[in-house]
């Protein structure tokens, strides 16, 4: 779009002239010097750093939201040859092919890219890892405590008839925790057992929502936001490390985590940034994702975020060991098969559980 602007239009003996506000040349110049991060709503950082990093670079931020990252993603790729902004931070493993595959992503190799731990960097230089943590079952402790019921351990405890109408999970199809959910039965029962573990669990009066923010404040019972809510559901499909959001929010602070984890219900998640493809700012897109990775960032992140960092010596905060360690043996997929299989298996679930 123009930055042009005419303030005046005076006609007279044929004659038309226009006074121009600004030219279009100064306009162009304070649009590069802004850069436009496209992310899902969990999108946080604190004011000083990023304000650090405006002052370093030159470059303001300007920050689009765009609802659960499933749908962020679906938005990113649809609006690709127009694009929202510059950088789209959000995508992770679960829906990483989907994203390349479309072209969301031109090139680009981050300064500090070799500071990745081994196990989170991917081939080639269309994405960069920049956090990690582990989509699992939350559980309300004072729920299970009052109706003296044990929480579940494992998946397999989830069809019980003592677990029925307890669980609320995202869909599958709009929310990366809830394909990661998905992924993570895919992975534990198998290509031939998914499908019946699905179906007992529908049996089981198990909730589907369309994202997390509606599953985890709306209709979870351990939550802040569900006890206003007056949620009824005492289990949900969130992360690791929101116990300790549940402490660092609450005033006063308890002792200890109002929620747990059920730890045989974790997937590994990884999430990347990525340069999109006919980024109008991409130096000021470069010199973010730079950012994403410096250590200052990195250690910022987990208290704003509740993720883990992935690159070498970011300190993790004393909250998360205490309240939100990560998992000790998550489910995992190889990228290859979740790009071979991940459209079929959700469009499998969806008949499956929805209709």
């Amino acid at each position: 779009m123009s930055s042009k602007k005419y303030c005046a239009v005076v006609v007279g003996l044929g004659l038309v002239a226009l006074s121009a506000c600004g030219s279009s040349d100064e306009g162009t110049k304070s649009e590069s010097k802004t850069v436009t991060l496209v992310s899902h709503n969990s999108w946080a950082v604190s004011k000083s750093v990023l304000a650090a990093f405006e002052k370093e670079s030159g470059y303001k931020v300007k920050v689009l939201e765009d609802g659960d990252a499933g749908q962020a993603v679906n938005k990113a790729i649809l609006t690709k040859d127009n694009p929202q902004g510059d950088v789209f931070f959000g995508v992770d493993n679960t829906l990483l092919s989907r994203a390349l595959d479309n072209g969301l992503f031109q090139s680009y190799e981050a300064k500090g890219a070799g500071t990745i731990k081994a196990g989170y960097r991917v081939d080639g230089d269309k994405v960069t890892p920049i956090d990690t943590g582990d989509i699992c079952l939350n559980y309300d402790k004072a729920w299970f405590s009052k109706h003296k019921l044990q929480p579940p351990t494992s998946y397999d405890d989830l069809v019980k008839p003592a677990y029925k109408d307890l669980l609320v999970t995202e869909n599958a199809s709009t929310s990366s925790p809830g394909l990661g959910f998905l992924l993570g039965t895919a992975a534990k029962y198998g290509d031939d057992g998914w499908e019946a573990y699905w179906t007992k669990l529908k049996a089981n009066g198990v909730k589907v929502v369309d994202g997390w923010e509606q599953a985890y404040n709306e209709e979870f019972s351990g939550s802040a936001g569900g006890k206003k809510a007056k949620a009824d559901r005492p289990l949900v499909v969130s992360y690791a490390s929101s116990p300790p959001a549940e402490v660092i929010y609450a005033d006063p602070k308890p002792s200890t985590a109002p929620t747990g984890v059920v730890d045989g219900t974790c997937f590994r998640q990884v999430e990347y940034a990525g340069l999109l493809s006919n980024a109008k700012n991409s130096e000021g897109g470069k010199a973010l994702i730079d950012f994403l990775l410096t250590k200052q960032f990195q250690e910022d992140m987990p208290l704003n975020m509740f993720v883990y960092p992935v690159v070498e010596g970011a300190a993790v905060p004393a909250e998360f060991t205490k309240y939100g360690p990560a998992a000790k043996d998550p489910e995992t997929m190889d990228p290859a098969k979740i790009a071979d299989n991940r459209d079929d298996w959700v469009k499998s679930w969806t008949s499956l559980v929805l209709k």
